[in-house]
């Protein structure tokens, strides 16, 4: 058994750190979202906040936008010219996918300033890609509202998941101490 664990040390020190950071992550973003439940910003203010800059976006691009807030459940309804395309809900805002980004980061640790600052660069970079991923979602239901499911379902869901796949490759090959 001893041996076993020596052999495995690095998988199982990973595994552990990964559950470690990301299920106290999580737990801290959803006592956040507790306390954003009687906030001033509806339902919390990143999705606000994500609503807000989808609807400048889509301004910018031409779509006379509002974000309305959903009267019967905690999301911000998109409405672009007139019509009722989507919400955006907390799962929508990239959160949870930037705290999955983070804890696989920190399981393969590399230099704390290295590591540090590839969080920060590729949070930002996961966060601009899915405000750009919902603008566009949104711009693809106005005009082909019947690829519904493949845009919101196949689609976009693989670009998000793909870019942070793409960020974990890189930091493992690059950064992290696993390399070395």
């Amino acid at each position: 058994m001893k041996a076993l664990l020596l052999k495995y040390k690095p998988v199982i020190k990973f595994i552990i750190t990964f559950l470690i950071v990301y299920g106290g992550l999580s737990l801290a973003y959803n006592f956040y979202l507790d306390l954003s439940k009687e906030g001033q910003y509806y339902p919390d203010y990143i999705t606000y906040l994500v609503g807000n800059q989808t609807q400048n976006l889509l301004e910018v691009c031409g779509y006379n936008t509002q974000m309305l807030p959903h009267p019967e459940e905690p999301s911000i309804k998109v409405v672009v010219e007139g019509k009722y395309l989507a919400r955006v809900i907390e799962g929508c805002n990239g959160t949870s996918i930037i705290i999955l980004f983070m804890s696989f980061v920190i399981a393969f640790a590399g230099r704390f300033k290295t590591t540090f600052f590839y969080i920060l660069v590729g949070s930002v970079l996961i966060y601009s890609v899915n405000l750009i991923r919902i603008v566009i979602l949104s711009i693809g239901l106005y005009h082909y509202p019947w690829r519904e499911e493949l845009l919101h379902t196949v689609v976009f869901p693989a670009i998000i998941y793909g870019l942070v796949f793409l960020l974990w490759m890189f930091w493992v090959n690059r950064f992290s101490k696993i390399n070395k």
